[in-house]
């Protein structure tokens, strides 16, 4: 992983300093790039949100080979992670790889290492036509998310993205407040509930809505028929001054577990992270930049290097805290403050 960051460093200069600590401080503001909008608070409160959150440790158990193993969304996967969807190379990241380089790493790695990775979707064509022919290629092994365009292109990126063979399909409705596709003349807006309705039964397959960060949303994502949500602030690149997401993930899994699938993002970096999205009621997580810079760094193997590597670390972090079975984590996991 040292030389896949080395790598990815070099390529995404400029755009990414690929930092020790990725934690928003040194790319605020930088929209594009990979940084957090504004003062980039709501990208830093992810990170701090999270970092509050400590376990208790236990080792007086017969604990050595923890299950890692999960089922979302009637997918089998290794960990209960999903890679995010990010796409836009060029604009993001620097553009030393190609769309389709990034986005074949990122499926491919993640299908190699027992996960499920997501595209993303943009203003330029090349950035979801390499996405749906990555997926494709892949046997439909990957979960295409579309924006929240105007009716149109919304519902023709919708069939295509259904003609990947994906079993499952996202919108990230966070994407409203993107302003780089403001800046392309190509804005994407909120939908209300009555439409959400629409698009998740047109579409006909399981669907995902990102960027809830209320019980409200979470709420009417469920009456409008969403299979699972995502609740995120899209990484901070959308709104200053949100909370971090683990923050409201409590309140909103406290009422929502169990009448969908939750999926949580934001300031995500290790498996001890992903542990305690779990404990805080999560069922799955998603992880954004720490993906993005392995495949930029080393494509599909720097994709599969860091799924060992977070394997690596949830397992070790399972061990210390007695935890078995990520299908039934102990009481008292997290320290209470």
């Amino acid at each position: 992983m040292k030389e896949i960051r080395k790598t990815a460093r070099d390529l995404m200069a400029g755009f990414c300093r690929v930092c020790p600590v990725c934690n928003g401080k040194a790319c605020a503001g930088e929209v594009p790039g990979m940084g957090g909008l504004g003062t980039g608070s709501a990208f830093m409160a992810n990170v701090q949100a999270l970092a509050r959150h400590t376990f208790n440790m236990r080792l007086v158990h017969d604990i050595t080979e923890p299950d890692t193993s999960a089922e979302l969304l009637g997918m089998k996967l290794s960990m209960p992670v999903l890679a995010a969807p990010i796409g836009g190379v060029s604009f993001n990241m620097g553009g030393k790889r190609t769309e389709e380089e990034y986005i074949t790493a990122i499926i491919d790695g993640c299908k190699r290492g027992g996960l499920v990775g997501c595209t993303g979707d943009g203003v330029p064509p090349f950035i979801h036509e390499a996405a749906f022919a990555a997926i494709t290629a892949a046997g439909g092994h990957g979960i295409p998310f579309v924006k929240p365009w105007e009716d149109a292109e919304l519902f023709e990126k919708l069939d295509k993205a259904k003609a990947t063979g994906a079993q499952v399909i996202g919108m990230d409705i966070d994407a409203a407040g993107l302003i780089t596709l403001r800046k392309m003349g190509r804005p994407v807006s909120p939908k209300p509930l009555e439409k959400l309705r629409e698009i998740i039964a047109r579409t006909g397959a399981r669907f995902i809505v990102k960027g809830v960060m209320t019980m409200e949303d979470a709420q009417l994502a469920k009456q409008a028929g969403a299979h699972a949500i995502v609740v995120s602030n899209h990484g901070g690149r959308v709104l200053d001054h949100t909370p971090g997401t683990a923050d409201v993930l409590p309140g909103i899994a406290a009422e929502m577990k169990g009448k969908l699938e939750i999926i949580v993002d934001g300031g995500v970096r290790t498996g001890a992270d992903v542990l305690k999205m779990l404990a805080l009621g999560a069922d799955a997580v998603m992880i954004g930049r720490p993906f993005s810079i392995a495949a930029m760094g080393g494509l599909t193997d720097g994709v599969a290097s860091y799924i060992e590597s977070l394997r690596t670390e949830l397992m070790q972090a399972m061990v210390m805290t007695g935890t078995r079975s990520l299908g039934k984590l102990p009481e008292g996991l997290l320290h209470k403050n």
